[in-house]
């Protein structure tokens, strides 16, 4: 019962936290750390135990999966060439530099422990700068960072785990180590990617049976990064590219029809999962703050000059860390604006000036990710033989966490202090298009539409009738049509009598759902009708969106 009333207090927090963090102008991150250390402290004393091994497989899948199935695929190609220099190469040139430097500064950390160490820095979190920046970052910037934190991940923590196997093993060979990494992650990328289109097969034999039941196909999703994950770590192959895959595969697959309720549960099980589950680590990375000092500090004679001195290793750490982003993020800018030069082709995806490189530099904070591949590094490396100085890996992560959270908190600002994010006309006019092409479509389906059975007789009635019906969904979609007309007078009108029609849709829904509760009060209806169409009711003043 112990364990239950742990994972309930710490939702509660993860909840908590978020009222919390819309009231204090600091990242949610920070506050979720700072709520699990203060429920750490010994006048509270709650403790947690991680597993590694669990700890990994927990939170790994679902969050790469989820990002996986967010990430804009169109975007992420047409920006492959910045995202996969600073997702593949700035990895390799981070896990070398910062990993020398590492063994250097702290000699009781071996080399290969270093380079794990480095490589597990390596990833960012894209979402909690959005969170910082406030959506103010120039969307070419942000969808660079996004692309990154989604492969990052992947090349990272692969890394990670070649480094962890070389300290362990003792074992190196660059050679084989290169084949090796080649081959795991096309066989993780294979194996998520086949697995994701087999479920989606499997969903459409069940749909075309009639078997369209929304839970029974979320459940399928939730463990669909599970099995990705397991399977390809069975085969041998980067369980974390093979989620990573399956995620963006699933979003290809989302498409399936007779789906649309499948699709709304999913969105809302997903965000409530991805909630909690980065919640829950940065409140553990809390939780376990008073343990990591303890444990780095243990073989001291004395406290806070030990720590002192450790501190300053992170911010060495996390200096270096920083210097190795910016030089790689110049020098890459200018070789693409070269190269894009040689083939004749002189604009560039974002003008290099030096607020664009240090938002890029500043931009690569910590986060889950980190904290997640840190916490999975093993106790022992044999029996009775401790991983070397795990804690104080622990300890560096954990505070190059924090360190670039609050960094990113205070600079980020000042860098984007007079911007204004320019909307994305491409972006709008592309959505206005679709919504201009569909409502034509909707109205060439109506017109064309027989709404007598074959062979059937149509009296007048059933005919008047049709035609009535026909005539105002037509107006509907003429009326849309009209909204995205090319004449400012036209749109102004249409966007006004949009608000109108919402505002007056809303009241009606509300006085809909006031009756329904009148009823259910006086026992005219029962539980199931009560929720039956107060479901309807909440979905169609939800589809109405922000009424002003």
């Amino acid at each position: 019962m112990q364990s239950a009333y742990t994972v309930l207090i710490l939702l509660m927090l993860v909840s908590v936290s978020k009222l919390v963090g819309r009231m204090i102008p600091l990242p949610l991150p920070l506050v979720q750390i700072a709520a699990g250390a203060l429920l750490a402290w010994p006048t509270l004393g709650l403790h947690v135990a991680l597993d590694p091994e669990l700890f990994l497989f927990l939170f790994l899948p679902p969050l790469l999966f989820s990002d996986g199935w967010r990430m804009p695929k169109r975007e992420l190609w047409r920006l492959r060439g910045p995202i996969l220099t600073l997702a593949v190469g700035l990895v390799l040139f981070t896990v070398v530099g910062a990993g020398y430097f590492i063994h250097w500064l702290i000699p009781s950390i071996p080399l290969p422990v270093a380079f794990a160490l480095a490589a597990v820095l390596s990833p960012t979190d894209a979402v909690a700068v959005s969170a910082i920046t406030q959506d103010r970052l120039p969307t070419p910037l942000m969808h660079m960072l996004q692309g990154e934190a989604l492969m990052n991940d992947a090349s990272g923590l692969v890394t990670f785990k070649f480094a962890l196997a070389a300290a362990i093993t003792g074992v190196f060979s660059l050679t084989e180590a290169s084949l090796t990494f080649v081959l795991v992650a096309l066989g993780g990328l294979a194996i998520g990617v086949a697995l994701s289109w087999l479920v989606g097969r499997l969903r459409t034999w069940m749909i075309a049976r009639g078997w369209d039941d929304p839970a029974t196909h979320v459940v399928f999703m939730l463990l669909l990064p599970f099995a990705a994950y397991v399977l390809a770590e069975r085969l041998g192959a980067s369980g974390i590219l093979s989620a990573v895959a399956a995620g963006m595969m699933q979003s290809w697959l989302d498409l399936l029809p007779r789906q649309t309720s499948t699709r709304l549960l999913n969105r809302s099980v997903w965000s409530l999962l991805e909630f909690a589950f980065n919640g829950l680590i940065f409140l553990l990375l809390g939780l376990q703050l008073p343990d990591i000092i303890k444990a780095v500090t243990s073989h001291e004679a004395s406290l806070w000059p030990t720590l002192a001195w450790r501190c300053l290793d992170v911010v060495a750490i996390f200096g270096v860390l920083v210097l190795l982003r910016y030089v790689w993020v110049q020098s890459i800018w200018r070789l693409i604006g070269q190269v894009r030069r040689w083939r004749g082709k002189s604009e560039l995806v974002l003008l290099p000036d030096a607020r664009s490189c240090w938002l890029l530099t500043l931009g690569g904070v910590r986060g889950a990710v980190t904290l997640a591949g840190v916490m999975s590094v093993p106790l022992l490396i044999s029996a009775g033989t401790g991983f070397p100085e795990r804690d104080l890996l622990i300890f560096i992560a954990a505070g190059v966490i924090l360190l670039s959270l609050v960094a990113a908190c205070v600079s980020l600002p000042l860098l984007l202090r007079g911007v204004q994010k320019s909307p994305d006309d491409t972006l709008q006019q592309e959505a206005d298009e679709a919504w201009r092409r569909t409502a034509e479509a909707a109205i060439h389906a109506l017109e064309a539409e027989e709404t007598a059975e074959p062979g059937a007789a149509q009296d007048a009635a059933q005919a008047a009738l049709a035609a009535e019906l026909k005539a105002r969904l037509m107006a509907e979609y003429r009326q849309q049509l009209d909204a995205y007309n090319d004449s400012a007078e036209a749109r102004a009108l249409a966007a006004q009598m949009d608000q109108l029609e919402r505002r007056l849709r809303l009241r009606a829904l509300r006085a809909q759902r006031l009756e329904l509760y009148r009823l259910h009060r006086h026992h005219e209806v029962g539980d199931d009708v009560v929720r039956r169409v107060l479901g309807e009711l909440d979905l169609s003043e939800a589809n109405l969106g922000q009424v002003k």
